[in-house]
């Protein structure tokens, strides 16, 4: 089940997140986060006006999640959104991910967001390839401009347009 989250999720959240933190150089991220940090950032989006999405295994446990944020302040940029995907190490290859986008890009069209875009840590074969399932094509690289575990890391953009239904 995909849902809007709820402030209960951030404990959740922050057990899949700080994997990435501790264990990945997915996100940037170098120390670990609590859930009073995870619930400010929830926070932030929700008064954005923008959707912070979880998914739920049958148990009802937070198996993943999926936000939009603001891609830059200026309020010229106010259609343009950075999208966000997170799953459980256990649960990823699963297809939740992109049941979370579908519902993720749907509430965007909603809020009459036109572009989306991913920032992809490189290497990450999977990343892309839900971006690109989703339309998004590849649009900058950057290199070594991320410095995590000892190693220098590259990053890529991938961008989609949203088109009204």
């Amino acid at each position: 089940m995909i849902r809007t989250v709820l402030d209960k999720d951030a404990d959740s959240i922050v057990e899949i997140y700080n994997y990435y933190i501790s264990e990945t150089v997915i996100t940037f991220e170098e120390e670990t986060i609590t859930a009073e940090e995870m619930l400010t950032r929830i926070s932030k989006i929700q008064a954005d006006n923008l959707p912070w999405l979880v998914a739920e295994d049958e148990s009802g446990q937070v198996i993943g999640y999926a936000y939009a944020s603001q891609w830059r302040e200026r309020f010229s940029y106010r259609f343009s959104v950075e999208v966000t995907v997170y799953l459980s190490a256990e649960h990823s290859d699963k297809g939740i991910g992109s049941r979370l986008y579908d519902v993720l890009f749907s509430e965007l069209k909603l809020r009459s967001i036109h572009t989306v875009i991913g920032g992809i840590t490189l290497p990450n074969p999977a990343s892309v390839g839900i971006h690109e399932k989703f339309g998004m094509v590849q649009v900058a690289h950057f290199k070594e401009v991320g410095y995590k575990f000892n190693q220098w890391l590259d990053v890529g953009y991938w961008q989609g347009s949203l088109k009204p239904d």
